[in-house]
């Protein structure tokens, strides 16, 4: 009987995770073609520098300048998309591989956020998969989790914490005590952090990401635009301590859910009771909650990115794709995603962090605790510290249930006031 035969990939993008895949398919080559019933093997690749090394023998495989050419070649039956970039050539190849009726595997979350249900339309049309396990928490296979594991559950939320620059940061904060420029200067030197960390540390990165868990889990239109998303970059080891001291972790957290018919889509530091399971993923892990109607609570956590995890998403993909195993990209067909209008974060009704940094003079505590009063907003426990270098007296509360429009206006009047010396700063806090 003759052996079926392989599944030949095109390879674009030769970076870490590029060259992890190869790896792993030459590693791998013998129990990935059992359990995909055939082979898997790179048949031609493309990158922006040919000379370059990377570990890896290329002298193997037929080489594209343009990446793009990959789709049209006959010895290619897949393509793997590694370059990045929402638009520019990720986009285009991914156009020229539906067009020319191939299935696609890419692990780039900016343009599945921005263009993920043209892209999933292009595949139905063409009846090929479109497959992206690698775009959300590297290695873990929530994407798979969600779509097959859980699809028989309504889930009524979904949230985590998906990126691991800003978990890495925050952790070494709590941990050592330091400062966040301190940490993401060294984060940057040890490759943890980029070099410009913007869309790790202003949330970009986990709101892309955001994006696409939410689509999966509520059957919606994905709407990267209407994630309301706030980075770390305010958060200072007094706001750890306080929390420490009142029982919590700071953490980045993802959070999406179906709220009076509207997509509640949010990214925050946010408060994180001690017997919390989020509460204990530290450093560059990732982790993501899941909460079905039937199924209860799922748990996913390890490793979201680097060349391991990140290769082993990629190939899982290519092994369904070489078993037949297809399907609609976001769980179901484009024309069954819900458009559903973004909910306004305002409407949010939970307990909160509030941190103001204020003069120390008399009557300020009576100036905050009225502008809370007056905003409807009630006050759980409250922590002050000492005067800093600058003057300034750190003030830490924790609300009672609040909802959002009324604290944002109690902060609001708290800024107007003169007695503050930097901006308030809030963080929601999720409960067990």
């Amino acid at each position: 009987m003759n052996s079926p035969s392989p599944l030949r990939i095109g390879l674009a993008g030769l970076g870490t995770v590029g060259a992890g895949v190869v790896r792993l398919l030459d590693t791998n080559a013998a129990l990935v073609a059992r359990r995909a019933g055939r082979r898997i093997e790179v048949s031609a690749v493309s990158a922006r520098d040919r000379a370059r090394a990377r570990g890896i023998d290329l002298g193997r495989f037929a080489w594209e300048d343009d990446a793009t050419a990959l789709a049209a070649r006959d010895d290619v039956d897949c393509v793997v998309e590694l370059v990045g970039g929402a638009d520019g050539p990720a986009l285009t190849l991914a156009r020229a591989t539906l067009a020319a009726r191939k299935p696609f595997v890419t692990a780039n979350k900016a343009m599945l956020a921005h263009h993920g249900l043209a892209l999933a339309q292009a595949a139905e049309e063409a009846a090929v998969p479109l497959k992206f396990e690698a775009a959300v928490a590297g290695g873990i296979p929530v994407i798979k989790g969600i779509r097959e594991g859980a699809a028989a559950n309504e889930l009524a939320r979904v949230y985590g914490i998906l990126n691991g620059t800003c978990n890495y940061i925050l952790t070494r904060m709590e941990h050592e005590r330091l400062g966040f420029a301190e940490v993401l200067a060294d984060a940057q030197r040890l490759g943890f952090a980029e070099a410009d960390p913007t869309f790790d540390i202003e949330g970009i990165d986990a709101a892309h990401k955001l994006a696409i868990l939410a689509s999966l889990s509520f059957g919606t239109r994905i709407d990267f635009a209407g994630v309301a998303t706030q980075g770390i970059a305010a958060v200072t080891a007094g706001d750890i301590d306080h929390a420490a001291t009142l029982g919590f972790r700071i953490r980045l957290v993802g959070s999406a859910a179906v709220d009076d018919g509207r997509l509640m889509q949010r990214v925050h530091p946010c408060l994180i009771p001690l017997g919390h399971p989020l509460a204990a993923v530290e450093g560059p892990l990732n982790a993501v909650v899941a909460e079905g109607n039937f199924v209860g609570r799922l748990f996913f956590q390890g490793r979201g990115a680097g060349e391991g995890p990140t290769a082993s998403a990629v190939v899982a993909d290519l092994i369904d794709i070489a078993r037949g195993e297809a399907g609609p990209a976001f769980a179901m067909p484009v024309a069954a995603l819900a458009a559903m209008a973004p909910a306004d974060p305002g409407d949010s009704v939970e307990r909160c962090y509030l941190r103001v940094t204020v003069q120390d003079r008399p009557g300020v505590l009576a100036e905050l605790t009225a502008a809370l009063r007056d905003a409807g907003v009630s006050i759980e426990s409250l922590i002050q510290r000492g005067v800093g270098e600058d003057g300034g007296v750190f003030v830490a509360m924790v609300t009672h249930v609040a909802k959002g429009q009324a604290v944002a206006a109690a902060l609001k009047a708290m800024a107007a006031g003169s007695s503050l010396t930097a901006a308030p700063v809030m963080m929601p806090i999720i409960e067990r």
